[in-house]
């Protein structure tokens, strides 16, 4: 009963509902809490290993006030915890299930590694609303389609949230890295000292951020999500993304809002499990991540220079289309972009400049906190119509009528694009402080006269390529 346990923390940076946690504090034996920089870190964008750091600097100081802590070492996961375990004499390591390809590989190999040694190695479903094995078609298939999945889930009773376990701490610590000689910053460059203060985290921000939500937002959130307006969506998928609230928590909340006639509150459920879909998918068919879900797509003749000039235009918020350069550019403010946004500005670049979705997708990798592998590779090639559930081939969003509908008094697009604002207010000019000097940009520049592709000439031009392939 001496002997320790491991629990090695990977995107549950949580003490409340953490079922690998509390399984292993279950016996009451010392436990060890490990979080290690893997290849799966180093592979990040900038964003993202930047605000992981952050997820993790939080959890340990967590931990910390709970009477633990939280040990850090870089290296192989095996190799690190197979010297941990010789360290400390550990019978046993627990951990929270993911569900992208590069995680599944790795995890399997500790297991049957650590098995193999006589170790006790334990995984556990932490990370979604249901395990992606769990939701099976009526022929016992998977589902590839999300309304038939929703359907199949909807009612479905969802375990209750686990309460925070009593963390025995070991007698004698194994030494730790510091997480500042990890460097995990370093990609941020000037771009961390404007991102930083709009980020929400930890575990406590986490649950201010859903009570806010449910208290302020929930009601409306079925016709309000979609304004890029108003602050009506819950923000959550930031927190989500490193584990620092779980899917079930925030189910059971949205459940029992929904029980309380908060109208908004089923559609805020359907977005829990669009998650848990694009889980789902990840597991059952793993090339959605980086290639394309609909093999007909193989062949299609998307745009591949990544350093095209409207590529560039893209990526700079400089396309001349002002609702996309809008939300390119909070993205590079706040580390995050509406959800609704996110269609646009895929849409604008896989149709309007027929670019390949893979561009933007490994850009948003390198900007978004809350970037997460499945989601964004379902989110992607729904726009560009190459995914399961896809839009369909024809339907082009207009960003022009997009705007007018969901910011109709220009608010948004004031709020970020400072040439077109006098005065810019300082969410506009904070995107200046944050960008590669190398971009060589400035509020005082004029605004491009036109877009490098405007509405009308890029939805004909994509209609055109889709009839040529036979679409």
């Amino acid at each position: 009963m001496t002997a320790p346990v491991i629990y090695w923390t990977r995107r549950d940076f949580r003490l409340s509902d953490n079922p690998a946690l509390v399984a292993a504090c279950a016996a009451g034996q010392p436990v060890i809490p490990v979080f290690i920089c893997d290849q799966t870190v180093a592979e990040l964008g900038a964003a993202p290993k930047w605000r992981l750091a952050l997820g993790v600097e939080s959890f340990a100081s967590a931990l910390a006030a709970a009477g633990s802590g939280l040990v850090l070492r870089q290296g192989d996961a095996l190799a690190v915890l197979s010297a941990l375990i010789a360290e400390t004499g550990a019978v046993a390591v627990h951990w929270n299930r993911l569900y992208d390809p590069a995680s599944i590989a790795r995890d399997a190999a500790v297991k049957t590694a650590l098995k193999a040694a006589g170790v006790a190695a334990k995984s556990h479903a932490g990370h979604a609303v249901h395990e992606p094995w769990d939701v099976a078609t009526g022929a016992g298939g998977f589902y590839r389609v999300y309304t038939p999945f929703w359907n199949a889930v909807r009612q479905r009773e969802v375990a209750a949230p686990l309460a925070m376990p009593k963390i025995t701490a070991p007698t004698t610590w194994p030494a730790s890295d510091r997480l500042s000689d990890w460097d995990l910053a370093r990609g941020m460059d000037r771009g961390a000292a404007i991102v930083a203060p709009n980020l929400h985290v930890g575990e406590a921000a986490a649950a201010d951020r859903l009570a806010r939500f449910l208290d302020s937002s929930i009601a409306d959130y079925a016709v309000a999500r979609d304004r890029l307006d108003q602050d009506a969506t819950s923000g959550l998928s930031e927190n989500l993304t490193y584990g620092e609230i779980s899917a079930r928590q925030c189910w059971h909340a949205g459940w029992r809002a929904m029980q309380d006639g908060k109208a908004g509150a089923e559609t805020f459920l359907k977005e829990l499990i669009w998650r848990d879909f694009a889980y789902h998918l990840a597991y059952h068919t793993p090339h959605i991540i980086t290639g394309n879900w609909r093999s007909e797509w193989d062949a299609f003749p998307w745009n591949t220079d990544a350093a095209h000039p409207h590529v560039q235009a893209w990526k700079q918020g400089r396309t001349g289309m002002v609702i996309v350069d809008a939300a390119m550019r909070e993205m590079y403010v706040t580390g995050r972009m509406h959800n609704r946004a996110r269609m646009l500005v895929a849409s604008y670049l896989t149709k309007h400049l027929l670019t390949h979705w893979r561009i933007g997708l490994d850009w948003f990798a390198d900007c978004l906190i809350d970037w997460d592998p499945a989601s964004n590779a379902m989110g992607w090639q729904w726009s560009a119509g190459s995914g399961p559930d896809a839009t369909p081939y024809f339907r082009v969003f207009n960003p022009e009528t997009q705007a007018e509908k969901f910011d109709p008094l220009g608010r948004y697009r004031r709020k970020w694009v400072a040439e077109i604002s006098r005065p810019a207010p300082p969410s506009a000019q904070s995107y200046f402080a944050a960008i590669p000097h190398g971009w060589g940009m400035s509020a005082d520049q004029p605004y491009p006269m036109a877009p490098v592709v405007d509405a009308a000439t890029g939805r004909q031009r994509a209609l055109d390529a889709y009839q040529n392939r036979g679409f």
